[in-house]
């Protein structure tokens, strides 16, 4: 079995240590700016609120277990994200379909209506930010940052024992990065996070 050290020098370790600086920078300015669109709607969503609210308009009403399960976090963490979007009626809880002692998240219309417009503001950045590619590289461009993302969230779930996360067909489209002629690296905030 190839240990790490052998898979590692099967590739140019210049451009793996390229890649790997440029997902740090990534890391640190999509934590910077949260990605968060253009106009007044800039930063005004939260990373977890937005995924949160995503995730429940791409898959329907869930339970507290089952958003977490998706979301590769733990239960505690999602009933802590999900109380200040149900106290402003972003979220609601309702009694499930099937089962009516069980409870279950659902966006109501309100949260659809804010995710909407967080959604059109992040496609204004992405426009403006993707500005000069063509459509076939956008789509290059998401389509392996999803893959990249997919990888990550299997490479986890091996560590972790748990399923694997985000999926292609649930997670939100993939943002750009910005510029990448930033200097080295820090350290400072550079990991992605995943909650």
């Amino acid at each position: 079995m190839p240990t790490s050290q052998d898979m590692t020098t099967e590739f140019d370790p210049g451009l793996l240590d390229a890649l790997q600086h440029q997902v740090a920078v990534f890391a640190r300015r999509a934590e910077q700016t949260r990605l968060g669109g253009t106009g007044q709607l800039r930063n005004s969503m939260d990373r977890a609120a937005y995924l949160l609210l995503n995730r429940l308009d791409q898959e329907g009403p869930m339970g507290v277990k089952a958003l977490a399960a998706g979301m590769g976090i733990d239960s505690s963490t999602v009933t802590r994200q999900v109380a200040p979007l149900v106290d402003t009626g972003l979220v609601k809880r309702t009694s499930h379909p099937e089962d009516g002692r069980a409870v279950v998240l659902q966006l109501s219309p309100r949260g659809l209506a804010r995710l909407e417009e967080v959604r059109s503001s992040r496609r204004q950045l992405m426009v403006e930010v993707t500005e000069g590619w063509t459509p076939d590289e956008r789509e290059s461009f998401c389509t392996l940052l999803t893959r990249f993302n997919t990888a990550l969230s299997v490479r986890q779930s091996a560590h972790t024992g748990g399923p694997a996360t985000e999926s292609a067909a649930t997670a939100a489209p993939a943002p750009a990065a910005p510029s990448t002629t930033e200097g080295p690296a820090d350290g400072s905030s550079e990991s992605a996070q995943t909650s």
